[in-house]
């Protein structure tokens, strides 16, 4: 077969379904002479138009598809279709790809898509033959034929003598092959005979295999069974570790509460110590500014009998509050200006009282802190007006305005 870099396009297409009138081929011989290059003529028809990879192929007779071609060569596209000489095109097959044999075949043009456009008949690849060539000779021609012929009878003699010899010794051999064969056929049986035996041995073998099997199979069911009971036993073993695992959880956050309500009532007593100085300070407060309150009360008695006045004949008298713990002094002409610092900064309000929030009898958080408000503020004794402690000079201008 031509061996070429590259393979023609070909397909599965059946013979019904191929156009073998599209692509005519001429000039085909009936026989081509082994050894030489063959020319292959074909012609193509009105309505065909050849492409780049269309193909020509020899194939033995008796083809099915286009892949059983031999060898092939590539078509060569014309230059003018429409030129008549366009449509009469050949090519050469080389002596070296073609068949050996005196088989059948036959040139087909095969299209790119595979498809068969055109076949030739049928040709060989042979020797002329003696029948196909008429011979003119003369006597002596005729002498010397006739002589080679009686040489060419006497070696055909002379072979049959040797094949008759050979048949002979045919005949011997049949005959020794003939008496093995006997013997081979007693051997035989004596193995067939070996061969039941065998065959008994062998069903019982497998009889047993097969109770084998039934044993393994059971063990197999067996074990499944207990694979299923040890999986439960798992299962069973995981809940319970999963329960475990809950319960240290629980402990575990059992105790993180505890020591969070450790921490806060660490927390509340050091609150409540830090409650607990702040209203001894509170209280040392308080005591300290009565002090002071006396001694102004001594000072504005004496500055009153200096000055030969009356409480009772004074324009304005300051207003006694209840609230005030200690009260106003009525020998002041304009009244204490610093009695609103007392009344803001002492915390002379701390008899004991329940709390308006927690509703407490003792001191609790919202008192401290009421009592630490009320320290931080100035509460003018005539208008409520409230001033912060650090307007204090702002404070006692708006006391004396009142007096004026």
């Amino acid at each position: 077969m031509e061996k070429t870099i590259e393979d023609p396009p070909t397909s599965a297409v059946l013979l019904d379904h191929c156009h073998f009138s599209q692509v005519i081929f001429n000039s085909v011989e009936k026989f081509y002479i082994p050894g030489g290059d063959v020319t292959c003529r074909y012609t193509f028809t009105q309505n065909f138009i050849p492409r780049q990879k269309d193909w020509i192929g020899i194939f033995r007779v008796g083809w099915k598809t286009v892949r059983e071609y031999y060898t092939f060569m590539w078509v060569t596209l014309p230059i003018d279709l429409n030129n008549k000489s366009a449509k009469q095109q050949e090519v050469q097959f080389k002596a070296y790809y073609l068949p050996k044999d005196d088989e059948y075949y036959q040139f087909c043009y095969v299209d790119q898509d595979g498809v068969v456009r055109g076949a030739s008949i049928p040709f060989q690849f042979r020797p002329e033959n003696e029948e196909d060539i008429l011979v003119v000779t003369t006597q002596e021609e005729l002498e010397t034929l006739q002589s080679i012929n009686k040489k060419l009878e006497l070696k055909v003699k002379e072979q049959k003598d040797y094949w008759e010899t050979e048949l002979l010794q045919l005949k011997e051999q049949n005959q020794k092959m003939s008496s093995e064969n006997e013997k081979m056929g007693i051997r035989v049986d004596q193995l067939q005979a070996q061969l039941s035996t065998q065959e008994k041995e062998m069903e019982k073998l497998v009889q047993g295999d097969q109770d084998k099997t039934e044993q393994l199979e059971h063990l197999k069911k067996e074990n499944g069974h207990l694979f299923l009971s040890l999986t439960e036993q798992r299962k069973d073993q995981k809940k319970l570790e999963q329960t475990v695992e809950e319960m240290k959880q629980n402990e575990t956050t059992t105790m993180k509460k505890q020591q969070e309500l450790m921490d806060e009532n660490f927390d509340l007593s050091r609150r409540l110590s830090e409650k607990k100085m702040i209203y001894n300070a509170l209280q040392r407060e308080k005591e300290r500014l009565e002090g002071e309150n006396d001694l102004l009360k001594r000072e504005n008695s004496r500055l009153l009998s200096y000055m030969g006045l009356d409480f009772n004949s004074l324009p304005y008298q300051v207003p006694t509050s209840d609230e005030g713990g200690a009260g106003q002094n009525p020998g002041l002409v304009y009244g204490n200006p610093y009695s609103g610092i007392q009344e803001s900064s002492s915390p002379s309000q701390l008899s004991i009282k329940k709390c308006p929030i927690c509703k407490a009898d003792d001191i609790c958080d919202h008192t401290l802190e009421q009592q630490q408000m009320q320290a931080l503020c100035l509460n003018c004794p005539i208008c409520d007006k409230i001033f912060p402690a650090t307007e204090k000079q702002i404070f006692e201008d708006h006391v004396f305005c009142h007096s004026l």
